[in-house]
């Protein structure tokens, strides 16, 4: 089965994982931290809306072509996709800095816990929301499943348990490993979910209200949640608007596929995101470091390597495998009906 890219997207992840790596470069810089710390997150908060709107995308096309969906299949496609690349970055760096980390911290970073693992070696920073859409990937397809008919209401109720959850959290001084549990997380996943859900029936988004979508997208991450009452206008409204924002511009981009998100270099970029994101890590946040932006070089070489002597060869074969139990199905009626690959 031939598989389509869907437009942008690449691109899309291009720009985020940019703003993850320079937010973690701008400390040699003198930049203020805080600025691009915001836009840093921001970046893995993008990735999180386009795993929620991919992965529910796919879900839901396979429900329509077979009135089913394969769990068996999807955690198999999701295990070839994220877990071997993953085991490599963790095998290499578990040697090279063993003496700074615990059997558990690398327990949890194997096990796809280590959002809840505060005590995490500075080289497993980053794996917090690699947690975060693991977990996501085990519960999400399950309760789409079950609760097909009732996908709607699911969502919604997550993308509010969001604020919820987090001014709990406020309320009570916690300070565990539920600060960066899935809960607190839900509602970025939960609008992509949502955009896969209702984009069918969404019109096209003209310029105007994308404007104001990347006004909403600079502009809220300055807003300064100082006090109680601040922290619950951002948490109730502000994050919602911005949520709401960013799964508009990504319905946009698909709509308006802009010539900068799908020129090729930028496209393969995106391409590699997943690679870069691990490997940046070990160089881009040495607490050790002293150089600067010529740290991105060795950063896209190692993603180069994991992209294709890792990555590549095992979606090759994942797809050899994966193809033989597909052709026992009835075949789609036209390209329209087959699923766009996540790339994700």
């Amino acid at each position: 089965m031939t598989e389509r890219r869907i437009p942008s997207l690449d691109g899309v992840r291009a720009i985020s994982i940019t703003l993850v790596i320079l937010s973690h470069l701008v400390k040699w810089k003198h930049i203020s931290v805080r600025v691009l710390g915001h836009y840093g997150s921001l970046g893995v908060f993008v990735f999180f809306v386009l795993s929620g709107y991919l992965i529910t995308n796919l879900l839901l096309r396979e429900q329509e072509r077979i009135s089913s969906i394969n769990l068996r299949m999807f955690y198999l496609r999701r295990a070839f996709r994220i877990l071997p690349a993953a085991f490599v970055f963790l095998a290499v760096t578990s040697v090279l800095y063993w003496n700074q980390m615990k059997w558990y911290n690398v327990a949890a970073a194997v096990f796809y816990v280590a959002n809840m693992d505060l005590s995490r070696p500075w080289i497993f920073g980053h794996l917090w929301s690699l947690s975060i859409e693991e977990q996501f990937y085990l519960l999400w397809p399950f309760a789409l499943k079950k609760w097909y008919r009732h996908r709607t209401g699911i969502v919604l109720c997550a993308f509010w348990a969001t604020p919820v959850f987090q001014t709990a959290l406020y309320a009570f001084k916690v300070h565990n490993g539920l600060v960066a549990s899935l809960p607190v997380f839900s509602s970025q996943l939960a609008i992509g979910c949502l955009l896969a859900i209702l984009a069918p029936r969404i019109p096209r988004i003209r310029g105007p209200i994308a404007l104001a979508m990347l006004a909403i997208f600079i502009f809220v991450p300055w807003f300064p949640a100082t006090s109680p009452a601040r922290t619950l206008f951002e948490l109730f409204v502000l994050s919602p608007i911005l949520h709401v924002a960013v799964a508009g511009l990504v319905l946009h981009v698909i709509q308006v596929p802009y010539r900068l998100l799908n020129w090729a270099p930028v496209a393969w970029l995106g391409r590699i995101s997943y690679s870069l994101y691990l490997w940046q890590e070990l160089f881009c946040s040495h607490p050790a470091a002293h150089a600067g932006y010529f740290l991105i070089v060795p950063s896209i070489a190692c993603a180069c390597l994991s992209y294709y002597l890792v990555e590549q060869p095992m979606l090759r074969l994942r797809d050899s495998w994966t193809r033989r139990p597909a052709r026992r199905q009835q075949a789609p009626a036209s390209t329209e009906d087959m699923p766009l690959r996540a790339g994700a």
